[in-house]
């Protein structure tokens, strides 16, 4: 399970119903507030008028937007919208590394250079394969070396995947997502 998971939600305001949708989406992030497991939100606006709005929700756990789903706040929330949203909702979850450097304050179009995101990666590739070759290593000497090698790099990624980057990406979202 990862540390968090970020939902994309995209959907269109109908023509003249801008400012309702957005308000009644703001209230809706208001009381998800309260919900267990519900880390946050964000309304991002259509680039064009006439566009698609994007929601981005952070929960804690899958159980926690599985409940969220499942909860009658959100299905008051869904009916609530329909008069001013065209069509259902399109949804797209974000996990592992296509979550690592998901943006918490700015539009999803506008990811950290690369540069940013790959020294992110390094801080975070290079303690953890040090700490592993210092304690594993010694372990598995005597295994074959393809099978040494597959279980080191498992734990490698499953280590950066669940533990080390949702962290890192967070604590240095301040310096990722700077102008």
């Amino acid at each position: 399970m990862t540390d968090t998971l970020l939902r994309v939600v995209r959907r269109k305001a109908k023509p003249g119903c801008e400012e309702a949708y957005e308000a009644l989406i703001r209230a809706m992030f208001a009381d998800a507030s309260h919900f267990p497991g519900y880390l946050s939100a964000q309304l991002i606006p259509p680039e064009a008028p006439g566009g698609e709005y994007q929601i981005l929700q952070r929960f804690a756990t899958e159980a926690d937007l599985a409940r969220w789903n499942a909860s009658p706040q959100r299905a008051l929330w869904q009916e609530r919208l329909r008069p001013v949203a065209e069509g259902d909702p399109e949804y797209r979850l974000l996990t592992g590394l296509d979550a690592w450097f998901a943006p918490t304050v700015i539009p999803a179009s506008s990811p950290p250079p690369k540069w940013k995101m790959t020294l992110v990666s390094w801080l975070g590739i290079f303690p953890t394969v040090s700490l592993l070759l210092w304690l594993i290593t010694p372990l598995l000497a005597s295994w074959p070396f393809l099978l040494r090698t597959a279980v080191f790099t498992a734990l490698v990624a499953l280590a950066m995947s669940y533990l080390v980057m949702p962290r890192l990406s967070r604590w240095m979202a301040w310096w990722l997502i700077k102008k």
